[in-house]
This record gives C-alpha cells, structure tokens and sequence, in this order.
C-alpha cells in the first residue's frame, strides 16, 4: 500500500481505491469534514498531478467527467479547503507526493482505464438523509424530497409564500455557484415549472442565497447528494417506441466460447456413445457452430 499523510488529510492506495481522510488541520473545510472519508475506484480516475510550489505543494485527482456527483455539480469550484481531491503537500514531503502519483499512473496503465466520460456516477454522493443552514435559508433532504425553510435574513417577497418542498421525482436539475468576490452564490433546483431565466436567487423560491460565510459549502453537499439520485446526464435517452409497435426483443448474450467448445465435446460423447443419431448430431453440431 502507498499512503501519505499530511495535515490536512491522508491519501492510500491499494492498487484499486484511493482512500482519502480528511485531516484535523484549521484549513480543512466543513465541507471535508463532514463528507468524511471518500473512497476513489481506480476506474473512477481520469489522471493524477502533483504540482510543487514555493511554500506547499499540491496533490490533485482528476475525475472522469460524470463520475462523482460533487464534482459534477460543483464543476471543480471548490476551494482548496472544501475539495476532497485535493491535498496540500510540505515541501519536505515532495518525493513521497511523487511516488504515490507514479503509482497510481503505472495502476492506470496497468489496467488500462480509459479517461473519458462515464454514464453512470462511480462515487455514490453524500449519504442521506442531509441538510445544512447557509444564506438565506435552510435546506434538508432525505432521498425523496428536498425542503428550503426560510430564516429571517430571508427577502420578504420570497419568505411571504411559505416554506418549500419538492419531490426528487419533480427536480430536473441543480445548480451551484459559490460567492465570489461581491457576487453572491446560490444553490438553485429546477423543476418543470422553472422559468427559462429564473429570478434571482434572492427572490427565487427554489433558491439559496449564499454569501460566502463558513456553512456556505455545506450547501454543495445537500446539491451533490439531490444531484446523485437524478437521472445521470451522460446516459442514453431511452428510445421512443410509437404506440402500437410491437416490443422490440432484447438480444440474446453472446455464449462464452469455452462453453460452446465444452458442449461440442459433450455431443461427440453422446454420438459416439449411440444416444444420439447422425441425423441428431450433425443438427446439434451445427447449431452450436452457428454461435461460435
């Protein structure tokens, strides 16, 4: 096993997971913290960097586009103390950083992982049920419905229609900004009824208004896990069969061609033994030659 372990978390590696630990470090986010330990699949990887610099350096992993439901909403927006597959690395302990990337690289050959997208998320998302208070609002969900109840730092006009609550069936999309600067963030999910150009998240009853205080992330762990329960992006519609056509057979899977050769074997015994006819065994035969 290769491991590194600095401050603010702890990398291993197996051979087939990454396991990553947040560690105890002032600069750790809530966001680490209250994720927890994240295990990585080798498959789930699409590379793995270490970057020096003057004071610290940097160990990052790079997800395939659609594997992880955090990085899928968050789009690699996080800060480095809310972004789980990132590490800050002391200078003195560089050539470890160094080995553990040449490990995991000759992993990746090795089994040659493709780095393109996925169609299926490979990490499952922040457990639920989930919640946290941030903005303007505070929002729980539980695997089926999602609840914004309002505080009092809420807008009148937005607070006035009551709290919220939607059905993960009726949510089509989520999105997260974070605050930056003097624009504040948002944790927005869209429905149906969503209009093309949403108000703004201040008097948008789907919405939080974040304004970069210290919960703020937590918000992208509430979106991560409504974002994991959707259908994923990258699969493939299902195809519109018109009404009145008649149901299109699935095909057969392919036989294993050990097993086809293993039952050619068994017709020539029972040829040979008398139980079956030429007649019997050379239509046998064929049949299993058709598959091969």
């Amino acid at each position: 096993m290769t491991e590194i372990i600095q401050k603010d978390g702890t990398w291993s590696f197996d051979g087939d997971v990454i396991r990553i630990v947040p560690g105890g470090d002032k600069s750790v986010g809530l966001l680490r913290t209250t994720l927890g330990e994240v295990a990585v699949p080798l498959r789930a990887l699409a590379g793995i960097s270490f970057e020096a610099g003057k004071k610290a350096g940097r160990l990052r992993l790079r997800l395939r586009d659609g594997a992880c439901p955090l990085v899928r909403l968050t789009g690699g927006g996080l800060a480095d103390g809310s972004d789980p597959y990132r590490l800050t690395v002391a200078n003195d302990r560089s050539g470890v950083a160094e080995y553990f990337v040449d490990e995991v690289r000759h992993a990746l050959l090795l089994e040659q992982v493709g780095s393109g997208p996925v169609d299926a998320y490979l990490l499952p998302g922040p457990p639920v049920p989930v919640g946290a208070a941030a903005g303007d609002a505070t929002v729980t969900f539980d695997g089926e419905r999602v609840r914004l109840e309002w505080n009092w730092k809420t807008e009148e006009s937005k607070a006035s229609g009551g709290d919220r609550t939607l059905a993960l069936a009726d949510v089509r999309a989520v999105e997260w900004l974070p605050a930056a600067g003097l624009e504040n963030g948002y944790l927005r999910f869209r429905s149906d009824s969503t209009a093309a150009t949403p108000p703004a998240p201040k008097y948008d009853p789907h919405a939080v208004e974040l304004w970069g205080f210290r919960k703020d992330p937590l918000m992208a762990l509430v979106g991560a896990a409504v974002v994991a329960r959707l259908p994923h992006p990258n699969a493939a519609a299902p195809a519109v069969v018109p009404a009145g056509a008649p149901p299109v057979p699935e095909p057969a899977p392919a036989a294993d061609h050990d097993v086809l050769l293993r039952r050619l074997r068994e017709l020539g015994e029972l040829h040979r033994t008398g139980v079956l006819t030429d007649d019997e065994f050379t239509a046998a035969k064929q049949a299993v030659l058709k598959q091969l």
